[in-house]
């Protein structure tokens, strides 16, 4: 735990899905922080890892120094305890970035790809310092994925459920047929069973982003192909999509 008086305040700003989508109250709370911290997820012995490298770049853009703390290593090899592993994951950021803001006062940024609030850590490791903080929203890939392919999330009167590729045939197989997937490396959706349709994306927002939408069935080789052109062109790729059973 860090003394309240040691640190202004904590500024968690969603910065949207590419840096061309900060909102102005965005820029404003980066621009006033003193130091910016992110995670370095890169090997240790090549160049930053390439969301490492656009976060730092909107620092160098609003005169904003940038902090790298090296990533705590984290088993994602589908652990026996998943919920246990993801826990100590967070606890071991919480103290690594407590170590740093003890030592450096001041008013300090975080800045979260697309917006904190989905499938996002930072807000429930931040909470662990005890220290005050707020929090701003960002454009999410959620909203670029139902703009890009000009849908809306839900039918009428319907609920969408948001969910991760880890649990889409858990979920479809409770009963859920409108869902929007996300951190879903490996596809699940290809080997769902009935028929389903797919609106997806990837590097939304980006210049290279990739977007597919058709019968699953029918689409699925094209998903594939796009997620390869996206994760080619940035050097990392984030998709979404959109589920729906016919």
């Amino acid at each position: 735990m860090i003394e309240v008086g040691a640190v202004s305040r904590i500024r968690i700003v969603g910065i949207g899905c590419h840096p061309g989508q900060l909102t102005a109250e965005a820029r404003e709370a980066i621009a006033a922080c003193d130091y910016v911290i992110a995670a370095d997820k890169g090997s240790g012995d090549g160049p930053d890892d390439p969301l490492l490298a656009l976060r730092r770049a909107v620092c160098a853009d609003l005169g904003v120094e940038l902090v790298a703390v090296p990533d705590p290593p984290r088993d994602r090899d589908d652990p026996a305890d998943y919920d246990g592993a993801v826990l100590d994951w967070h606890d071991a950021r919480a103290a690594a970035y407590g170590s740093l803001i003890a030592s450096r006062p001041g008013t300090v940024g975080f800045l979260v790809w697309g917006d904190p609030a989905f499938y996002d850590s930072t807000i429930r490791v931040v909470d662990r310092l005890d220290l005050p903080y707020d929090v701003l929203p960002g454009v999410s890939a959620l909203s670029l994925l139902a703009a890009r392919h000009r849908i809306v999330l839900h039918e009428v009167g319907r609920p969408v459920l948001v969910t991760t590729g880890r649990r889409l045939h858990g979920e479809v197989a409770a009963g859920h047929d409108n869902l929007v997937v996300m951190l879903d490396g490996g596809l699940q959706a290809a080997s769902l069973p009935g028929a389903w349709d797919i609106w997806w994306g990837a590097n939304l927002g980006s210049p290279h982003e990739e977007l597919v939408a058709g019968r699953l069935g029918d689409v699925v080789d094209d998903v594939r192909a796009a997620r390869r052109r996206a994760k080619d062109a940035d050097g990392w790729v984030m998709d979404t999509y959109l589920l729906r059973r016919r």
